[in-house]
């Protein structure tokens, strides 16, 4: 346990005991008819809504919740709230429980009633509790506050038999969920460990080494060694362009791509490159949220749209969450294996123009940010890729769509963009990574085609009967 949670959960325990008052103050001790549960489809989509739309604001503000750490996060919550409410789901759908080794659900109480919006709220509450308990207080304060206004609802309408069972049973999902994610021991909790000081990147024509304007150490260069989902060994790119400085060579064309690209969007903000650029730039610490999190809130927004059931929008969020999670761990496996080195360097180095820098995250003093990691393949490619393979199966290769996840932000040009589905999407999303500066277009090539794989791997697995 970090000092940091020490320091600023602790007083919330206090908090939590009083919370546990008013919820019983507000409950009715009346002899209530115990009804038959309803089935999950029965309830509407609000409860993981809620609790997807605060997770993107743990994963900005929590330090250390970087893109493919907080993309392993998203599929381990998503995994254990489907399954506490799997139960209550029409026999179409499966339990996964048998289906990773070391994973050992809780069981049902035989014969018992069970109440899924306080089973699902539970497992919300206890999952982010456990996974980010670094989180800044005020953060750790509203998993409270959304619990709090979701049980007092709920103890209004059921049984207090029914509630403390559906509590237990909830808090014992997210307990056995967290327990294997432990077992992962690279894995788990990356974000007290995002770089390893002993990790020395290879040198040689054309490698990554730590960039300007910070030369930040890489980040979590062991990621592709942790424990997947459903991806494998089999899920790789293929090598990146030759290494070559002759103005001729297909590397070079690249790099002057990026270069014209980067010059456009730095002089012409109003232009449809630069949105583009702005529109997808997530990744900045703080100011946005991560690559991963970005395609979760545009699936909240694609649930809310819809109006879908429950046991739909959750097996919506557990596929798309597992497909992030092992999207990131792949690309991170296959950026560390070839080390390819950032435009900034080569375009430094073999352009001659010294003082070039990317477009992405000002950090006001007005130098730039590029991601210390290696460049191929791209991670942002990966991420929506595999995102997008996923949502493309659940609601249709033409959904189409207006992502207002920026829509309110004054920063950067968040204007909202429509597209006729979701491949465009994370085709657009890919290629946005050019005139920040960050990518040559061959990482984004290779991070979509691992990406779109990954996906269709984890459509394959055994949802339904």
């Amino acid at each position: 346990m970090n000092q940091l949670f020490s320091y600023s959960y602790r007083p919330l325990r206090w908090l939590f005991l009083g919370s546990l008052l008013v919820i019983s103050a507000c409950s009715r001790d009346i002899d209530l008819p115990q009804p038959d549960t309803l089935a999950v489809s029965a309830y509407s989509a609000e409860v993981p809504l809620a609790w997807n739309t605060l997770y993107l604001d743990l994963e900005r503000f929590t330090p250390g919740y970087r893109p493919p750490i907080s993309a392993r996060t998203i599929g381990y919550v998503g995994l254990a709230a489907y399954e506490s409410v799997q139960a209550g789901m029409s026999d179409k759908y499966n339990s996964l429980g048998n289906y990773f080794p070391g994973l050992e659900l809780p069981y049902l109480e035989e014969d018992q009633t069970y109440h899924w919006p306080t089973v699902l709220t539970a497992t919300y509450e206890r999952m982010l509790e456990l996974m980010f308990p670094g989180a800044p207080s005020e953060h750790l304060f509203r998993i409270i506050q959304l619990r709090n206004e979701f049980y007092i609802r709920f103890k209004q309408e059921i049984p207090s038999d029914v509630f403390g069972r559906s509590v237990r049973y909830g808090t014992e999902m997210a307990d056995a969920v967290h327990d294997w994610s432990a077992s992962d021991e690279l894995g788990h909790e990356a974000y007290d460990r995002n770089v390893d000081l002993a990790y020395s990147p290879p040198t040689g024509q054309g490698l990554w080494q730590p960039t300007f304007p910070d030369y930040t150490p890489g980040l979590v260069p062991y990621w592709g060694q942790i424990r997947t989902f459903v991806a494998g060994p089999d899920d790789i790119v293929d090598p990146p362009l030759e290494y070559s400085e002759d103005p001729a060579s297909a590397l070079y064309l690249e790099a002057i791509e990026v270069l014209e690209a980067s010059e456009r969007a730095k002089v012409d903000l109003a232009s449809e490159e630069r949105w583009i650029a702005d529109f997808w730039s997530d990744d900045c610490p703080i100011l946005t949220s991560t690559p991963a999190g970005r395609w979760i809130g545009i699936l909240n927004q694609v649930i809310e749209s819809e109006n879908k059931p429950l046991d739909k929008a959750l097996e919506a969020y557990a596929r798309v969450g597992m497909a992030l999670a092992d999207a990131g761990i792949r690309c991170w496996h296959e950026k560390y294996r070839y080390n390819h080195e950032r435009p900034i360097d080569y375009i430094r180095r073999v352009m001659g123009d010294n003082s070039w820098n990317t477009v992405m995250c000002p950090d006001g003093s007005g130098q730039f940010f590029t991601p210390n990691f290696p460049a191929y393949p791209s991670g942002h490619a990966a991420f929506g890729a595999a995102a997008a393979a996923v949502m493309s199966d659940l609601f249709g290769n033409d959904y189409a769509m207006v992502d207002n996840f920026h829509a309110e932000r004054t920063e950067f040009n968040g204007t909202p963009r429509s597209f006729t589905n979701f491949r465009e999407m994370a085709r657009e999303n890919a290629e946005s990574r050019i005139p920040l500066g960050v990518h040559f277009r061959m990482d984004s090539d290779a991070g979509l085609d691992l990406g779109f794989s990954i996906g269709e791997k984890v459509n394959a697995m055994p949802w339904r009967r």
